[in-house]
Parts: structure tokens; C-alpha cells; sequence
């Protein structure tokens, strides 16, 4: 079976990885906008690679929770592609092969100049770090205001899934909310959310809890029937 999994904040706050943004509009205790956005950028460029360093530390003292290892246990038996709003690389360490991080992943950095010019990067960026051209790196994280390059090729692969599993996201946030109305009218989609947006009908399933136990009763419901009796 052709399955797409859409991961959000949820699924990694489970593996000690604070939610992008808080109720109180904060992330670690910076306005969003100041360390996300073009504009905090251009006006505190040392702020936002502060920021982006403190988070990649943070990042390597966390692991993969459950939700991470079931989601990739699934590619033993179906065609799995993880379609993730996360920039983490929990996912990839779980064993999940392909995954699209929808707004950039926080072990590369990319050119100020030409942003297809990304590389891997696991230490401290500080200003005076330059690419290949001679021009700034800066973290490869799509910000508030920035297009989503990924975007289309998300929406190509839920147009072809069978099954859609949605873990750890409102579905709020645009446009990555706007990938469910993709699916075909014929999909089955799982709902996990401890507070989900939407109600369960003939064809979507929900379960309104945490990705850890959401996550394995999903896998437990595909594992038991093939797609002819979805």
C-alpha cells in the first residue's frame, strides 16, 4: 500500500522538543517573527544563528520516541513517504527512508545567495561562515514569509496515496494544512491529535491522544487489514 504520513510539533515534543510555538506566541522564549522570519534576519542575523545553534545542541541530546520507530517499521510491509513539518531528524533516525521536510531541516545550511546551495552541517554557524561564493550561510529553514520549495512535490505524493496518517498537527497552519484536500476521495485517513481539529466520519479515523499510543494503534489497524478492506 501507498502510504503518506504528515508529522507536525506533536510528534517530537514526545522526544523532549518544545512545540514550535507556544500558547503564548513564544519559541524558547523569542518572538517567532525575531528568530523565523526575513526580517528578525536582516535586523539580528547573530541572534537568529544563536538561536539556530542552541537549537541543533538541543538536538542531539534527544532520541526517537515510539511514534518515530512504528512509522518506519511500516516500510517493511508498504510504500511509506513522511511528509514533515518537523526540522529535526528524528525520523531519518528512526530507520524512516524517505522523508520530506517541508520547511527545512536544522542539520543543513544553505547560501544566502543561491538557496539550492545546502550542505550538511552538524556544528555552531556564526556570521563570517561563507559558502563556496563567498556569501553568508544561513540556516535551511523556510521562515515566516518565505515559499514552501517542497510544496508541489508533497502535493504529488498525497494525490497517490492509499492511506493518509496525520500525527501530531492541528492542521492549522498553512499550506501544509491545505495537503489533506489532495487525498483521494477513495484514501483512508488516520487522525492522531490529543486535540484534534477534526471528527471522525467514514473516512477518517481519529484518535484523539498523544503520537506515542496514536501512532501504534494506527500501525496496528493497518497491520491487520490489506487496502481491499479499508
Amino acid at each position: 500500500m501507498k502510504i503518506t504520513v504528515l508529522t507536525g510539533a506533536g510528534i517530537s515534543a514526545e522526544s523532549g522538543l518544545k512545540t514550535f510555538r507556544d500558547s503564548n506566541g513564544l519559541w524558547e522564549g523569542h518572538d517567532v517573527m525575531e528568530v523565523a522570519s526575513p526580517q528578525g534576519w536582516e535586523d539580528n542575523p547573530e541572534l537568529v544563528l544563536d538561536f539556530y545553534n542552541q537549537r541543533r545542541k538541543q538536538l542531539m541530546n534527544v532520541e526517537p520516541n515510539v511514534a518515530h520507530f512504528k512509522l518506519a517499521e511500516l516500510e517493511e510491509k508498504h510504500s511509506v513517504t513522511i511528509i514533515t513539518q518537523n526540522v529535526d531528524d528524528l525520523h531519518e533516525r528512526a530507520g524512516s527512508t524517505r522523508v520530506v521536510h517541508l520547511h527545512g531541516e536544522l542539520l543543513k545550511v544553505r547560501s544566502t545567495s543561491n538557496e539550492n546551495y545546502i550542505i550538511n552541517w552538524r556544528k555552531d554557524l556564526y556570521l563570517g561562515d561563507m559558502c563556496n561564493a563567498n556569501y553568508q550561510l544561513r540556516p535551511h529553514i523556510v521562515w515566516f514569509g518565505e515559499d514552501v520549495p517542497l510544496m508541489d512535490k508533497a502535493i504529488r505524493i498525497v494525490r497517490k496515496t492509499e492511506i493518509l496518517i496525520i500525527v501530531g498537527t492541528s492542521m492549522q497552519v498553512y499550506p501544509a494544512a491545505g495537503l489533506l484536500q489532495y487525498s483521494p476521495n477513495n484514501s483512508k485517513i488516520f487522525f492522531v491529535d490529543p486535540k484534534p481539529s477534526i471528527s471522525s466520519s467514514k473516512k477518517i479515523t481519529v484518535f484523539a491522544e498523544n503520537a506515542t499510543s496514536g501512532v501504534q494503534k494506527v500501525v496496528s489497524e493497518i497491520n491487520k487489514y490489506s487496502s481491499n478492506e479499508f
